[in-house]
């Protein structure tokens, strides 16, 4: 490493690092220049940064972190690289990954979803309130598999209460199983974007991944188990203590919804806002909250939730 006057010289291994760190085109160092407002270049391989040395710490960090992705084969993104540029302390990013067993690597992408991440490996229940798109449930099966194909836990246990958003279950066609499969496949699709297929088969096929509505969960005692209910905020204040009381020794249980997407009738308490008031002292419960700005699905979901979210102040 250089440090000449206004100059800030980084050496790399190798042309291959190099080229991942930069990304296509540069797109990678073209973030962090606006980011940080100083001119960066690369060549050979060296990447230089020039003015503003003020930022030379967070430069070094930042550069510190995609280099250690691209040793482990990634080619870090322009939104991750964004997130870096922005965050206080990019190796809270970088330390808080997750890494399936023969899937992903999972980054989290703003500092709520980091303390999130945190927050569950920490803590045998965590809660976690957010809008949609803001990565809560894709994080919460992305650990949880990580805790059962690491064999830290021996199953994964999926879950969301039944609750029609304006459709009547009773006219779906198809039996049981079939009028289920629309409330349960999202929890589906989540898994299989994080591990090949064959793997999700190989854990279904021993019995290692089960996925069930709410109701189903009544009477059991889950040990050893990673448990995930999804859309809590669509259960009353009995099915969510029901749901509490099922977890047992060893097991690690992650509550995930929206407060701003209740489909219960009126005049129903939500469960997870019940509990969110009851259990806030509890040591061992973790709280997280994620916001607007940690929207990751697609730039046009934030830009959404933001004009709802404006429209309903104006109304007030």
């Amino acid at each position: 490493m250089e440090n000449s006057g206004n100059r800030e010289t980084i050496v790399l291994e190798d042309h291959v690092i190099l080229a991942r760190v930069c990304g296509a085109n540069d797109e990678n160092l073209k973030v962090i220049e606006s980011g940080l407002g100083v001119h960066v270049s690369a060549r050979g391989n060296e990447i230089r940064m020039e003015g503003g040395l003020v930022m030379k710490d967070k430069f070094r960090s930042v550069i510190d972190v995609l280099a250690a992705a691209a040793r482990s084969g990634e080619a870090p993104s322009t939104e991750y690289v964004r997130t870096l540029v922005g965050d206080a302390a990019p190796d809270a990013i970088w330390e808080t990954a997750i890494n399936v067993p023969n899937g992903r690597r999972v980054h989290p992408r703003s500092k709520n979803q980091a303390s999130y991440v945190r927050g569950m490996r920490e803590n045998d229940i965590s809660f976690c309130v957010g809008p949609a798109g803001t990565g809560k449930t894709y994080l919460a099966v992305a650990e949880a598999l990580r805790l059962v194909l690491s064999k830290k836990l021996r199953k994964l246990v999926l879950t969301r209460p039944v609750v029609e958003a304006g459709e009547n279950l009773g006219f779906l066609p198809g039996d049981l199983e079939q009028k289920l499969n629309p409330y349960l496949r999202p929890l589906q699709d989540a898994m299989e974007s994080l591990a090949p297929f064959e793997v999700i088969r190989r854990l279904e096929e021993a019995r290692s991944i089960e996925i069930a509505p709410l109701a189903y969960m009544r009477g059991r005692s889950l040990d050893d188990c990673a448990v995930i209910l999804d859309e809590a905020q669509n259960t009353t204040k009995e099915q969510m203590k029901m749901f509490l009381t099922r977890i047992g020794q060893g097991s690690r249980a992650i509550v995930t919804g929206d407060v701003t997407q209740v489909d219960l009738p009126r005049r129903t308490e939500s469960g997870l806002l019940h509990a969110i008031a009851a259990l806030k002292n509890i040591d061992g419960i973790y709280f997280a909250y994620l916001h607007t700005v940690d929207v990751v699905r697609n730039p046009l979901i934030k830009k959404i939730i933001q004009a709802y979210e404006d429209y309903e102040n104006e109304k007030i």
